[in-house]
């Protein structure tokens, strides 16, 4: 009897865990769901739409954002890869603080970096008044900041160290040991860097430039700010300037399409960075990266010190200015501040810990059970991340308006966006993949022979989970818990759209400000997001370090 309880409620635990698992891969899927069936609606005015669109404004927004993705490759790619290789194979001064330094620009929103050079680059700003005033020049001195080549720019700057990161772990882990070989059998330094160091980067950086692109396409805070018309902008136009969900929905299917092949080719090229012999020692001659003196030390010092100077510490400085400029003229709002901080630590928060608990269910349930199912359901949950927050809005928003207009008393356009459950479901769907990986890190490092031991002893289930598997999750939890609340408040698009009234957070307050040219009171919750940016890179480095 005991034992035939006990495989009840083990098969019962099973398909409760089953069910679960479909329901959230189901809650978390429906944007993206919505948005492909919306091309189900397909009729003559759908059509007369499309082609309208394919005339007038498609073809702007296209090459407006193949530019802008073009551009953009080459910033990263040059600028994360040189800095890469200059921290992993040369040994020159304040090395060892640069290789973290180069990481702070992670700490900044793009839409932050636009504000702060826009407000100091711009005709009015103090450079150009400064250089007219000393020289007695009149009209413009450089050219117009808001265009594709300034967001380009702004972008290179804020997210260079993926490519930097990605490609600086893959010269770590054999660049040394295999140039050192190289010089051996007589290869100068320029054919070692050409033919052995960078083949081996390739993946990475073509992983690190296809997370940036992706970053790049899921933007709305610099397209807009600098009128730029990209995708995610065409999508919030037609929504809600020409109220025309259709379109919407179809340019947010194109931009998905783009996002899904970016993602493929990340992924095909993180499966790649794999070595097939073990990793060199560090501490060993082979492996120690070359001295650098005189003249070629400094310029590959200055190297790494110009994307830090220019994607932190100038908009740190030029941000400042604004704050304390500002001051004299306008009451900075600091009740309304605490107001707009106390929002995003709650709205994180909350996120937070439910995205935290659903990758714990998602990872463990694929430690205990490694089936197809799972497999599919994790493909489908990490696909989230990926998406523009802009698609994710036009997936809500469509069954709303399709379930209000056949159900008007359900009260569903209520609850999604006059409650922050709107909000909410949005952030899940787009950061439950950075809890996730997380917690699978941590997963890959409890050794499955700790589960057998645990089986032989008779506990299984969750209260595997509970007993052997928590204690040894805390930091990775911890971490992913971190990594989702800064993701949250940084979140711009999702929450520009599915706010409730007077639920204002810091990066909207600081897009809303900015966009009326008050930089002064914009730059209060501007540094504020970057300060708890540093928390991530603070970790991040930590981490580094130790490996």
């Amino acid at each position: 009897m005991r034992f035939a309880s006990q495989g009840f409620f083990r098969r019962a635990w099973v398909v409760a865990a089953l069910g679960l698992l479909l329901m959230l891969a189901l809650l978390l899927a429906l944007p993206v769901l919505t948005v492909l069936t919306s091309w189900a609606q397909w009729n003559t005015t759908s059509a007369q739409i499309l082609t309208e669109m394919t005339h007038t404004v498609l073809p702007d927004y296209a090459g407006t954002t193949l530019l802008l993705c073009v551009l953009v490759s080459v910033g990263v790619v040059s600028m994360g890869t040189v800095s890469a290789a200059a921290v992993t194979l040369f040994d020159f001064p304040m090395r060892r603080s640069l290789e973290w330094a180069l990481l702070l620009p992670l700490a900044m929103p793009a839409y932050v970096v636009a504000y702060a050079y826009t407000d100091y680059l711009q005709f009015s700003g103090p450079l150009q008044t400064g250089i007219r005033a000393a020289f007695g020049l009149e009209g413009r001195v450089f050219p117009e900041v808001r265009n594709v080549w300034g967001a380009a720019c702004v972008f290179t700057l804020a997210l260079y160290p993926y490519v930097y990161l990605l490609a600086r772990t893959a010269l770590s882990e054999r660049a040394n040991h295999l140039m050192e070989a190289a010089r051996l059998l007589g290869a100068p330094l320029s054919r070692r860097i050409l033919h052995v160091a960078l083949p081996l980067a390739r993946p990475a950086i073509a992983a690190g430039t296809a997370l940036a692109l992706m970053e790049t396409l899921a933007d709305f805070g610099v397209s807009s700010y600098f009128g730029i018309q990209t995708f995610t902008a065409g999508i919030y136009k037609a929504w809600l300037v020409m109220d025309n969900r259709i379109a919407a929905a179809q340019l947010a299917t194109l931009l998905l399409i783009v996002v899904v092949a970016l993602l493929a080719a990340e992924q095909r090229a993180q499966s790649r960075l794999r070595f097939s012999s073990a990793r060199a020692d560090r501490h060993s001659s082979e492996s120690q990266p070359l001295k650098l003196h005189g003249l070629s030390a400094a310029v590959v010092w200055a190297l790494c010190v110009l994307p830090v100077v220019c994607g932190f510490v100038l908009p740190v400085l030029f941000m400042c200015r604004a704050l304390l400029e500002g001051e004299a003229a306008v009451d900075l709002p600091w009740d309304r501040f605490m107001q707009w901080s106390l929002t995003s630590l709650s709205l994180g928060g909350m996120t937070a810990l439910l995205a935290v608990g659903a990758a714990l269910l998602l990872a463990a349930q694929a430690r205990l059970s490694p089936n197809w199912l799972t497999r599919q359901v994790m493909g489908v949950v990490s696909l989230g991340y990926a998406v523009p927050g802009a698609v994710i809005v036009v997936g809500l928003l469509l069954p709303v308006g399709w379930v209000q207009a056949t159900w008007p008393q359900s009260g569903v356009g209520f609850w999604l966006t006059a409650t922050v459950l709107g909000l909410v479901w949005a952030y899940l769907v787009r950061f439950v993949a950075v809890a996730l990986q997380s917690v699978q890190s941590g997963y890959a490092r409890v050794p499955a022979s700790l589960d057998d031991s645990a089986r032989m002893l008779g506990t299984s289930g969750i209260s595997l989970v509970r007993r052997v598997h928590w204690p040894l999750l805390k930091k990775p939890l911890a971490a992913a818990t971190l990594l989702v609340l800064v993701d949250v408040m940084k979140e711009l698009p999702a929450t520009l759209v599915l706010r409730p009234f007077n639920t204002d957070t810091l990066a909207v307050m600081a897009y809303q400000l900015a966009r009326d040219e008050r930089l002064g009171e914009a730059a209060l919750p501007s540094l504020a997001l970057v300060l708890v940016g540093l928390l991530p890179v603070i970790l991040l480095s930590r981490t580094l370090r130790r490996n």
